[in-house]
């Protein structure tokens, strides 16, 4: 097993800094999941790591091996690109055995390794066709098992499953999950923007925004608990509702003052310096459900509803916020539109941040 630690690790382009100190801490066997949006630094740090970008500063080290200046072939990683990369004039068992033929590696044992690589990612039957004639799911097995069979320490994908349509990418994350299953004394850190490959591959998942940390933790640690409004509103699909607020009560539980005076009291601890300020009041869609009591504390009027089969979303216009409502509801539902709407959620599933976008929980 291969641990991985970055210390202050930092990238600038010239006078352009766009990695800030990072320090991360990865143990061995971990898959490790880097997310965020378009531009925020996961390629660029994933790179770092497999020696293909250079460090600006800082330390990294494998296995306790400072490598800053160790060149990627000695690393001891192996990197899956976006695109294939596959050699189009070779057949699947060439192109796994390449890298192997260049390393003078015996002919018995590169057909060792090939063989047990194309089980594992059920490519036996597929070792003597060309890559033309493979679906994009199969050529992207193809790109794992020759990294597969470089036995590497660190296992580096970066955005594997960006070129497959929506089924392939289901079966391929599948077939990743069972790869990582198989193999797991094997390291593996993954780049995506999407966060339901996020959520379903990681053990761990490092949410990344304009080259810094936002939160490292296990997935329902960072769906349930996020520590700031921008992994809150990152995490989970629709994002959580987000609605101005001020505080009207601290001590044992924090009372939010929302609007039409209606009041929000969260189980969470608060200072009595923090009664009077303004803050962000947060739920998830999914934990809104319609209500015709006196426990509502959002209300709107329907703009959209959008019935899935096995949910619905309904989109509220509402004075509480200038962006749509969102509740998500199991079933299929049916709202008119205009119709007023008054929602209701459980204590322990709302959410509040101050004014400096950190979760009160967090404070």
């Amino acid at each position: 097993m291969a641990s991985l630690s970055l210390r202050k690790v930092v990238k600038a382009y010239g006078p352009v800094e766009v990695i800030h100190g990072v320090d991360l801490e990865i143990e061995g066997g971990e898959f490790i999941v880097f997310v965020g949006p378009s531009g925020c630094g996961k390629s660029t740090l994933l790179r770092m790591i497999a020696g293909l970008e250079e460090i600006s500063s800082g330390d990294l080290t494998i296995d306790g091996n400072r490598v800053n200046d160790v060149p990627p072939s000695k690393r001891g990683i192996a990197m899956v690109f976006q695109s294939y990369a596959l050699y189009p004039h070779m057949t699947v068992f060439d192109n796994m055995a390449f890298a192997m033929r260049i390393a003078r590696v015996d002919k018995a044992e590169i057909d060792r390794r090939v063989h047990e690589a194309a089980e594992i990612l059920q490519l036996g039957p597929y070792l003597d066709r060309l890559p033309k004639a493979l679906s994009g799911g199969q050529r992207q097995r193809v790109a794992i098992g020759r990294a597969i069979v470089r036995n590497p320490k660190v296992f580096l994908f970066d955005e594997p499953l960006s070129n497959l349509d929506a089924a392939l990418r289901v079966a391929t994350r599948i077939e990743i999950a069972k790869l990582h299953e198989s193999m797991p004394d094997s390291t593996m850190i993954y780049v995506t923007h999407d966060q339901v490959e996020a959520m379903t591959l990681a053990d761990r998942i490092v949410v990344l925004s304009a080259g810094n940390i936002e939160q490292v933790g296990a997935p329902i640690q960072l769906y349930e608990d996020p520590a700031n409004l921008f992994v809150a509103r990152f995490i989970g699909s629709p994002a959580m509702n987000i609605v101005p607020g001020k505080v009207t009560a601290t001590g044992a539980a924090t009372t939010v003052e929302l609007g039409h005076r209606r009041k929000a009291k969260l189980p969470i601890a608060s200072k009595a310096d923090l009664k009077g300020s303004d803050v962000q009041f947060g739920v998830r869609p999914e934990d809104l459900t319609v209500t015709k009591g006196k426990d509502w504390i959002m209300s709107g009027e329907v703009a959209l509803a959008e019935s899935l089969g096995e949910v619905t979303l309904v989109y509220l216009n509402s004075e509480f916020s200038q962006e749509p409502i969102i509740a998500k509801m199991t079933g299929t539902h049916q709202f008119e539109r205009g119709s007023t709407v008054r929602l209701a959620t459980e204590p322990e599933k709302m959410h509040a941040f101050n004014s400096d976008g950190i979760s009160l929980r967090h404070l």
